[in-house]
């Protein structure tokens, strides 16, 4: 095991040197995310907003048509694509963010939520121009097919090639480290440290995790999609009455938390690194949060039925709404009970944990559930990412050792130290946008040509 911690210790290394290259007090991929939000919530003309109330009423099912092509229903694909999204990044990351960023970095999380809802929507529309549909009627979408065939289209097809190969790799990477080995490793330690009963069997728990995980693993997107319909609002309801809760429990101290986090928001006093470690951090903690720009959920969303590519695309905006609501909560929890104070990014979901028993001891059992679910809806959603990247690279034929090597990694996930699961799961998932982001401003005119034929 001290052998397999060096190995992942030696990755992480020479990963970070290039992904968290320092530039300006920004880690690099930190400032490529942020800039192309900027740069889509602009060049698509605010789509954050104008697009809104139209992605509700397609969620609603009020344009669905059986004869379109696809596997999942709309909501199916915005619930497939939730399960892999709002997972643990919106619980441990976030009240990561605040112990290391302090309060402030909750206004800077939520505002990098609305602005990535751009992204979201750039990347999956040309999902879904991209996409291909086998004669099994098995939906094969993302970055893979719109990075090769789209740089195909621009007069780059080596180019194409080599990036939606490189956005495999991280993608597979990915999916067995944030994906699942971080989702695991907070559920076995959130459940081991909440029962003192179950200290000593956390291996037992990582074994039965992975083990249900296998199970839908099996079933492919179509087995997902049924499971996230059923547990995705359950874990969203669930948390956030759960978190209206704590708050309500300090409302009084509602409106001085809210001025200290906009006051700290502007100045970064509490934050380590001041006013720039803040925003950092704080960018940094949303993207894993809401993974716009990242080039995962445009997988699941390829599998939605669709008659017009820009339709699922609206329906994608949807998806960093929630994630920076729950964001802002889960910031809101933590800060009005202090639970970040003197809090480290070791603690992880235990951050939450604290907050959660400021209510009363035994409450500290609902967060342990919340969790429990949070990390395997987003373990099954990243399981079909994966599966995905896997199928681009070598083909369906060795799926099954994918399966093994996932729900092993998953387990492996639940008895690691947290320390580098949490850094391994950064730069892996964060360095998926690299190539998705470079081919989204290559492909932008299209993006925008589609945006307005569809709204005319």
């Amino acid at each position: 095991m001290d052998a397999l911690q060096q190995g992942f210790e030696g990755l992480v290394h020479v990963l970070s040197a290039f992904l968290f290259l320092n530039i300006g007090g920004f880690p690099f991929i930190v400032l490529w995310l942020v800039v192309a939000a900027f740069f889509f919530t602009i060049y698509l003309r605010g789509v954050n907003v104008r697009l809104f109330k139209q992605a509700l009423l397609i969620v609603s099912g009020k344009y669905d048509r059986k004869e379109d092509a696809g596997e999942v229903s709309h909501l199916q694909a915005l619930l497939s694509a939730l399960s892999a999204t709002v997972g643990l990044g919106s619980i441990a990351g976030i009240s990561i963010g605040v112990a290391i960023g302090g309060p402030g970095a909750i206004f800077w999380i939520v505002l990098a939520g609305l602005l990535g809802m751009a992204t979201k929507f750039a990347e999956v529309t040309l999902s879904m121009c991209y996409r291909r549909i086998d004669s099994d009627g098995k939906v094969y979408g993302g970055p893979f097919q719109y990075i090769e065939h789209g740089m195909s289209d621009q007069g780059w097809p080596k180019l194409g090639r080599i990036l939606s190969f490189v956005f495999a790799i991280f993608c597979l990477g990915g999916a067995l480290g944030g994906g699942n080995m971080f989702q695991s490793n907070q559920a076995v330690k959130i459940m081991t440290q909440t029962f003192t009963s179950l200290h000593e069997y956390a291996w037992v728990l990582s074994l039965g995790f992975a083990s249900l995980v296998f199970i839908v693993l099996l079933g492919s997107i179509k087995r997902i999609a049924k499971v996230a319909e059923a547990i995705v609002p359950l874990k969203g309801i669930l948390y956030l009455l759960c978190a209206i809760v704590v708050v309500g429990a300090n409302i009084s101290h509602l409106l001085p938390t809210l001025a200290l986090i906009f006051t700290d928001a502007f100045s970064g006093h509490a934050a380590t690194g001041g006013f720039v470690g803040m925003i950092a951090i704080s960018f940094k903690r949303a993207s894993f949060a809401n993974e716009a720009g990242l080039g995962s959920a445009p997988i699941a969303h390829a599998a939605a039925k669709v008659h017009e590519p820009v339709s699922e695309a609206a329906v994608a905006l949807l998806e960093p709404f929630f994630a920076a609501m729950i964001a802002l909560l889960t910031g809101l929890m933590v800060t009005i009970t202090g639970a970040y104070v003197g809090a480290s990014a070791e603690d992880g979901v235990m951050i939450a944990s604290k907050a959660f028993e400021s209510v009363a001891p035994w409450f500290s059992v609902m967060l342990a559930v919340n969790v429990f679910i949070f990390a395997y809806s987003t373990t099954i959603g990243w399981s079909y990412y994966g599966e995905i990247a896997w199928c681009f690279l070598f083909g369906r034929k060795g799926i099954k050792l994918y399966y093994l090597i996932f729900c092993t990694a998953t387990f492996l996930g639940g008895i690691l130290h947290f320390g580098i699961i949490l850094d391994l799961s950064d730069l892996l998932i964060l360095g998926m946008s690299l190539p998705n982001i470079i081919v989204l401003y290559f492909l932008r005119k299209r993006i925008r040509s589609e945006m307005l034929s569809y709204q005319h």
